[in-house]
């Protein structure tokens, strides 16, 4: 068997409705790029910083498509409503749109970088 989900439920997955995550600060460039300001809380990371000196703050730099997005997402319009502008914008390239948006949607919820509305 695929991964790949039935028609239906695909479609379920593109009507949520994504939340940044309010800890998650973020900057946008002059050419439109967005970069994630991720900060490494927890004891763990305390001591990564000291012992092996990491950052206390990450920072993610997404893609035009990506950086595209980011600012879209405001806890009222769903994946769905995100992929016209996109395509308008980016034509060919956003090609396959939504599967694209739900496999970047993914990500950052594996990340906890967004939530969803209930």
């Amino acid at each position: 068997m695929g991964r790949r989900q039935s028609k239906h439920a695909d479609e379920n997955y593109l009507e949520r409705c994504p939340v940044r995550e309010k800890a998650i600060g973020w900057t946008q460039d002059d050419a439109g790029l967005v970069t994630l300001e991720i900060e490494n809380k927890g004891v763990m990371n305390r001591i990564a910083q000291k012992l092996l000196k990491k950052p206390k703050i990450s920072y993610i730099h997404l893609d035009e498509i990506g950086s595209f997005v980011w600012p879209m997402i405001d806890g009222e319009r769903t994946i769905m409503d995100m992929g016209k502008p996109l395509e308008a914008h980016f034509g060919e390239k956003a090609q396959p749109t939504y599967e694209r948006l739900a496999q970047f949607f993914h990500i950052l919820e594996s990340y906890g970088f967004v939530q969803w509305k209930q």
